[in-house]
């Protein structure tokens, strides 16, 4: 007789789930091209008209995790879709041949930055220094994934602990320093309805989806997943709320210390969010920066401000 599966992925598990796949270095490198995709502080309204997409784009995938509860996230809803005996099986097979080729991109992204992030407590760190500490994140990763489901709950909800924890460090020091004046300094006309508005806003909703995404990762266990038809949606819901709330409360953190227009156009001052700096003393307690490796071609969006 076959033991029956025990799910063990609560509310609390799976929107730690989410959000530790939605939060890293994502915003930390990305606040400066959302703030230069409109020039000034309105940039922020990227954030909640990214919001209201990805929250549509979450009830979807809610609705889909809780009639289909199963593992596999889109390959199963694929196949489902278009008929496992049919189309099912072959948009399946296509989904997961493209996956093992921009999965492994995606994540190689998140060990690009830490090894770039490490380049502050090593500031000797040469650039093969920076791949093998990408490569042993990137084996340490495999050695925590590789366990029982049990165990990757505990690890999930400590390594979201510690996230909120930085992240609510970065935001009190902001708030410590914190310069309405500085951080509501909007350019002239910034509110002005143009086209050039319009591509700016649009620019920097797509960095607040790009930085948004991983609300739906529970779909992908949905088998260790305790009720879900209550708990994914909820989950997705929470995540993204409590993501979006985080997300306006550092960046307006980091423009209440540091002038954003020092670091607007993102391309040409690639100095960060520095969002713990001392004013006055002009001394840096800690700092980020937009890694090297940010692509230029995405200049389109950081001059969209300059169109209105």
């Amino acid at each position: 007789m076959t033991e029956a599966l025990t799910r063990r992925f609560g509310t609390v598990h799976a929107t730690a789930l989410n959000m530790i796949n939605m939060m890293g270095i994502g915003p930390f490198i990305t606040i400066p091209l959302l703030m230069s995709a409109l020039g000034g502080p309105q940039a922020m309204l990227g954030w909640v008209v990214a919001l209201v997409l990805v929250v549509a784009d979450g009830m979807i995938w809610s609705e889909l995790g809780a009639a289909l509860p199963g593992s596999g996230g889109s390959f199963r809803y694929l196949v489902e879709a278009y008929g496992p005996a049919t189309w099912g099986r072959l948009v399946g097979f296509l989904f997961i041949w493209q996956f093992i080729l921009s999965g492994p991109l995606e994540i190689a992204s998140g060990y690009i930055g830490f090894a770039q992030y490490a380049g502050y407590i090593w500031p000797k760190l040469t650039a093969h220094g920076a791949l093998a500490i990408a490569a042993v994140v990137g084996i340490l990763n495999v050695v925590l994934l590789y366990r029982r489901i049990d165990s990757i709950a505990t690890i999930t909800l400590s390594l979201w602990v510690g996230t909120l924890v930085t992240v609510a460090a970065v935001m009190a020091t902001g708030a410590l320093h914190f310069d309405a004046r500085r951080a509501f300094d909007f350019p002239p006309g910034a509110f002005g309805f143009s086209l050039g508005f319009l591509f700016g806003l649009g620019a920097a909703s797509r960095i607040g989806v790009y930085d948004y995404l991983g609300y739906y990762n529970v779909c992908n266990i949905g088998d260790e997943v305790r009720d879900p038809g209550r708990v994914i949606p909820r989950s997705i819901l929470i995540s993204t709320i409590a993501v979006a709330a985080i997300y306006l409360a550092v960046n307006l953190s980091v423009i209440g210390v540091v002038p954003w227009r020092e670091f607007v156009p993102a391309q040409e001052k690639p100095s960060a969010t520095r969002a713990s700096r001392t004013p006055r003393r002009g001394r840096d307690i800690s700092s980020s920066r937009s890694p090297d490796s940010t692509p230029r071609d995405s200049s389109p969006t950081s001059r969209c401000w300059c169109w209105a």
